[in-house]
């Protein structure tokens, strides 16, 4: 039990995967504009990491592993990611339009999020049980949330104040970013 609440915690904080491993940069900068956008995406992001670790696992030790098709894993995981983000779409468009319409042209892109793909590869690189990959890929989700709303609630701090011109728009995105990233650099070692 300790074991899976450290691997929780890790991937939260010390393997973060927007601010230490450096994937899903796209939606991160892109969707982290405002509180509500970055929340919804987050969740979004959250179910179908947690879904895809879950079925990616099963596919892989049941069916790949058995019939020697490990090399196919890619494209396996990618096919499940891209019907769980279809499956989320179709949620979002019903449940909620205004997030939906919010969210444009980045919830289809959840599909290539390397974020996704990178952390079903990263748990059965790690032979993760399936627990384990389960509680990883939630962590991950849950780091990539936490990071996303931080960085939309600092972007409409920012917008309220006087920034030098130079510094508008991207640039202090970038910083931002960059900031963020060190100050997660500060976890490190947390856990051994």
């Amino acid at each position: 039990m300790t074991d899976l609440l450290l691997l929780f915690i890790g991937s939260i904080l010390i393997n973060n995967i927007v601010l230490s491993r450096f994937l899903g940069t796209c939606p991160f900068l892109g969707v982290s504009s405002k509180i509500k956008t970055a929340t919804g995406m987050g969740v979004a992001v959250t179910f179908v990491i947690t879904l895809a670790s879950f079925i990616s696992y099963i596919v892989y030790e049941y069916l790949l592993v058995p019939f020697e098709l490990e090399y196919l894993y890619t494209i396996a995981f990618i096919l499940v990611i891209a019907s769980l983000v279809q499956f989320v779409e179709l949620v979002i468009q019903k449940t909620s339009p205004v997030l939906y319409s919010a969210l444009g042209i980045y919830l289809p892109l959840i599909t290539t999020n390397c974020a996704v793909l990178g952390i079903v590869i990263i748990n059965v690189n790690s032979k993760y049980t399936l627990l384990e990959s389960v509680v990883n890929g939630f962590g991950t989700a849950l780091g990539f949330t936490m990071a996303i709303v931080l960085l939309a609630g600092i972007r409409e701090r920012i917008q309220s104040n006087n920034i030098p011109k130079a510094f508008k728009g991207f640039p202090i995105l970038l910083i931002t970013a960059g900031l963020m990233a060190l100050a997660f650099l500060g976890f490190q070692g947390m856990i051994k």
